[in-house]
């Protein structure tokens, strides 16, 4: 190992035994199964904000995003940007404060929970479809991110891509078993900043390196489509095709996603005030905007590194996904400093992986401690075995989720998209009208539910494959969100109105919501 990757090396153990370290600082506020999934109801406004989006944005936005800019253009990747970056903005403006009043007025802790409540399902079925609806997509989430902290090691390092995954998931178990939510909240918020300055240092960098951005721009202008947002293009084949109307409504279609997005829901329900909901919303928004223009950047960038030889030349996006990583590999050649500074850029691909996955792990283990094990099958347990049973889920999720990424090849966007897709479809439609319609009833919303995310894996696996390249070929989320919505309307009209209790409270909440 050369000198500039030790120090690498020690820029990463320091960050991996400081995120540990915040675990083992609030393992005593952990007092019950409420304080360890939701935090008491306690984040401030930034740690709302920054952990919400840090746990959103994943290795997606450090590997996936820019790769896909890098080998595809603009079209893509800023029809994706936007649409998360309307979708970030209009959840924090309509969701946040509805659902932070609604949870606390009928307590629930959990998502499922909140769903079981809202709608007086006594018999759970919303409980336990939710929960495994988490488990079903959460787990490949997570992998996703398991997968992505073993490209980086395995790239920067030449280590074993699965034992530098085992590593990572070590690291991501200790911190959430030992702090739950709040540990993963706090860390987070850290890691926010640690990605923003990663970001930064790497734009800055590569535009350095590639002579300034009008020899970036100049590189890729005679690219036909690779700058124009109606075009589609390939730098590994060099084809340009079309991207109209359709295209580009399914590819904004990522940003219905977060009405259904477990993790950061759930931030809006821990805020320690509702009426501090707004500067959060104003500082989560600026800071996607922000992030995901500057990855998408790094992705232009990155074309005119590879045309100078300074970074290698990638086959595919799969591929180009670990630009930010040769990146930083350059950086550390030029002395111990920058070396540092490299290390501190591969934290902060740690960091938006490992922000992501401790918030998976949680959501997913409440749904079977809390949520299947206590609530549908009716085990009685005190708040002692309660926390230890979380703490087991998140092992036994965590080794699940490392067996399924044990393929190096997997592509981080590609898992990112259809977990997206399934949260998306299965709970928006169901959060929506949960917070916005009286009339919504239990059997509306299981309906809506079951067939949002059928309808996910059906236009996944099926109608895209069978229909490639026709009209029909669209991201998954949008024609499941709405067959969602559709089915949610339709069978609670066809079915008796909710109970008078329910109603009642509805009408409460809101009269709190605009006091």
């Amino acid at each position: 190992m050369t000198t500039s990757s030790i120090v690498i090396f020690i820029a990463i153990i320091l960050y991996m035994v400081m995120m540990v370290g915040i675990g083992f600082a609030v393992v005593d506020k952990n007092k019950t199964s409420g304080d360890f999934f939701l935090g008491g109801r306690s984040l401030g406004p930034f740690v709302t904000a920054m952990s919400a989006e840090a746990s959103d944005m994943s290795g997606w936005l450090l590997m996936g995003l820019p790769a896909v800019a890098l080998m595809g253009g603009l079209a893509e990747a800023s029809w994706t940007a936007i649409g998360l970056a309307i979708g970030t903005y209009v959840n924090w403006l309509i969701v946040a404060k509805r659902l932070r009043v609604y949870s606390q007025k009928i307590d629930a802790f959990t998502l499922p929970d909140f769903f079981s409540k809202r709608f007086g399902d006594k018999n759970r079925v919303l409980t336990t479809v939710s929960a495994i609806l988490i488990i079903v997509f959460f787990i490949p989430y997570t992998a996703s991110g398991f997968a992505a902290c073993g490209k980086l090691f395995a790239t920067l390092f030449g280590m074993d891509y699965t034992l530098a995954m085992i590593i990572s998931a070590v690291v991501i178990i200790l911190y959430c078993t030992l702090g739950g939510f709040l540990a993963a909240s706090t860390t987070d918020f850290i890691q926010s900043i640690v990605m923003t300055v990663a970001l930064f240092v790497v734009i800055g960098f590569g535009e350095g390196a590639a002579k300034g951005f009008g020899t970036v721009f100049q590189n890729v202008q005679n690219l036909d489509g690779y700058l124009n947002l109606f075009k589609g293009f390939s730098v590994a084949s060099g084809e340009t095709g079309s991207y109209g109307a359709l295209p580009v409504a399914s590819t904004l279609a990522w940003g219905l996603g977060y009405f259904g997005m477990p993790h950061v829901l759930l931030r809006f329900m821990a805020i320690e005030d509702k009426d501090k909901l707004k500067t959060s919303r104003r500082v989560a928004s600026i800071w996607v905007v922000l992030s995901m223009g500057i990855a998408v950047l790094i992705g232009v960038i990155g074309y005119s590194l590879m045309k100078a030889g300074i970074v290698p030349s990638y086959a595919d996006a799969t591929a180009a996904e670990t630009i930010i990583v040769d990146i930083a590999k350059v950086i550390s050649h030029y002395g111990y400093v920058p070396a540092f500074v490299g290390g501190i850029i591969l934290a902060g691909i740690l960091a938006s992986t490992m922000s992501t996955a401790d918030s998976q792990l949680l959501a997913a283990a409440s749904a079977i401690s809390q949520n299947l094990v206590q609530e549908t099958f009716g085990v009685k347990l005190s708040q002692k075995k309660s926390m230890i049973l979380a703490r087991i889920s998140v092992v036994v999720i965590s080794i699940i989720a490392v067996f399924l990424a044990r393929n190096p090849d997997s592509s981080v966007f590609r898992i990112v998209s259809f977990a997206w897709a399934g949260f998306g479809a299965a709970f928006g439609p169901v959060v929506l009208t949960a917070l916005f319609w009286k009339r919504a009833n239990k059997y509306g919303a299981i309906a809506g539910m079951i067939s949002g995310g059928v309808t996910v894996f059906i236009w996944k696996f099926i109608v895209r494959v069978q229909l490639a390249g026709t009209v029909l070929d669209i991201y998954e989320l949008l024609p499941a969100f709405i067959v969602g919505l559709v089915v949610i309307v339709a069978v609670s009209l066809l079915t008796k109105s909710p109970e008078k209790e329910i109603e009642d409270t509805f009408q409460e909440v809101q009269k709190e919501i605009k006091a």
